[in-house]
């Protein structure tokens, strides 16, 4: 694989996972939840992100590689673990990716009411499928446009958005202003309990921020690269969900809110701003491109760290010219071919069930880079650790802290009836993984599990012909 990443496009592909569908249409679910109080969780959930990067960050300076943190969870936690997290994540990046696909139906009703949902998610699968079959450059400079124009779009929409609050521009016949934040039943409508209910929705949008791991494989500097994009993605992602968000609920009541479109798109037409809503259309459909883009890169580059360690069929390090893993790309692809078929059969209740599943995997993953990093840093001695170029913060009691924080996020799908079921999806899939791990994926020869550059050396040395001692000892002057 080639390094064809450079920083701006690292940069870009971590914004392009994480602001996306989670921001544009799951925002309403959060909101629903907790009504204003969810900028409080956002805040909070940026933080807990912040940390699992620092400390993959750590990791992935030290050691860049294709696998990221599968491959560091098999080195510091063991090869149970490494295998686990490693398809763990790539289940991740399928249900993540069926919730974007779904998303971009939901967008594309906006115009064309009267065409199922199925064939939209359909049509994006395949063409976003095609456009990762070539080089990670080009990859990596349409994913850098595809977020670029996302992220302008959001600036301009809390511009515009401020814009009305402040000087009035509206037809609308809703109270427009700040104290819609908190006339509205208060700035906890729903308590704490509320509050504490959104991180299960809260934590599925900041999701695919962990592809900054996945991409130090490719990255052309990664020493380089991967601090700037770590410091550079976290705070900027809880900015843009912060503060459109409390644009959003100061320019109508939180409760008007509704999960029938983006809450963006909804927000402008009941202001009576119908010109504005077709254009945030097109950027919430950018934005889902963008985002599933990301995700059947990340899930190809992590699939290919996996048959690298012999934790994968191995044809699944097949590469195209262009140095793309197709074979993993077109797994994704069929994998996607589900959201089809859940949308067609039940298209009302599918993203929430989805969104809920995504959580339970994504904080899973976080899990193991958190526990990964904490182990290797008990391995070294305070020399080595002081010779960290890139140290996580906050060592050890953040990283502690952060780990209770996501384990109290995965117990908390358990108290609602619509995320009970990721709860139940994630236990069956964890056990069935540890059983295929038994069967199938325990290493059992010397060397197996480690990388393919690894295992080759270490047979070298192993097949190498022992010396002869007699010559030996005869050439000897």
């Amino acid at each position: 694989m080639s390094r064809g990443l450079k920083a701006r496009h690292i940069r870009f592909i971590a914004l392009g996972s994480a602001i996306g569908t989670g921001l544009f249409y799951g925002s309403s679910e959060s909101i629903k939840a907790a009504g204003p109080a969810v900028l409080l969780a956002y805040l909070i959930g940026g933080a807990a992100v912040f940390l699992v990067l620092r400390s993959l960050g750590e990791m992935a300076v030290s050691d860049p590689c294709a696998g990221s943190f599968g491959e560091y969870a098999t080195k510091y936690l063991g090869p149970l673990a490494g295998f686990i997290t490693g398809w763990t994540y790539a289940f991740e990046m399928v249900i993540v990716c069926l919730a974007d696909v779904t998303a971009f139906g939901v967008y594309m009703g906006f115009w064309f009411p009267g065409v199922p949902r199925w064939i939209w998610v359909l049509a994006v699968v395949l063409v976003v499928g095609t456009m990762n079959l070539f080089s990670v450059k080009v990859f990596g400079e349409l994913e850098f446009w595809l977020s670029l124009a996302k992220v302008v779009a959001i600036v301009a929409m809390i511009a515009a958005g401020v814009a009305i609050i402040v000087f009035g521009l509206h037809s609308g016949h809703h109270h427009v202003g700040i104290s819609n934040l908190w006339n509205h039943g208060g700035f906890f409508p729903h308590g704490g309990q509320g509050l504490i209910m959104s991180f299960a929705v809260v934590m599925f949008a900041f999701g695919g921020t962990e592809i900054i791991g996945v991409t130090a494989g490719e990255a052309q500097n990664p020493e380089k690269t991967i601090p700037s994009a770590v410091n550079w993605i976290p705070l900027r992602i809880v900015l843009f969900y912060v503060l459109a968000l409390a644009v959003i609920m100061s320019l109508n009541p939180w409760q008007n809110v509704d999960s029938a479109g983006s809450p963006f798109v909804q927000i402008f037409s009941s202001l009576g701003i119908g010109s504005a809503a077709t254009v945030l259309n097109v950027v919430v459909i950018v934005a889902a491109l963008s985002a599933i883009n990301s995700d059947i890169f990340a899930a190809g580059r992590i699939m290919y760290g996996m048959a690298e360690r012999g934790q994968a069929p191995a044809a699944m390090r097949k590469l195209t010219r262009g140095g793309a893993p197709w074979l993993t790309v077109s797994i994704m692809m069929g994998a996607l071919l589900l959201g089809v078929l859940l949308n067609y059969l039940m298209p009302e209740n599918i993203f929430l069930i989805i969104s809920s599943i995504a959580t339970f995997a994504t904080v899973w993953v976080w899990m193991m880079i958190l526990l990964a990093q904490v182990a290797a840093r008990r391995k070294m001695s305070a020399e080595e650790q002081a010779k960290l170029k890139y140290p996580a913060p906050f060592w050890p009691y953040g990283q502690i802290v952060t780990i209770a924080f996501m384990v109290g996020v995965l117990v908390l799908l358990a108290f609602s009836s619509d995320t009970r079921v990721a709860l139940l999806v994630g236990v069956v899939w964890l056990a069935l993984l540890s059983g295929l791990y038994y069967l199938w994926g325990r290493p059992r020869k010397p060397g197996a599990g480690l990388t393919q550059e690894a295992s080759q050396e270490r047979t070298a040395v192993e097949e190498a012909p022992a010396p002869d001692l007699e010559t030996a000892s005869a050439a000897r002057p």
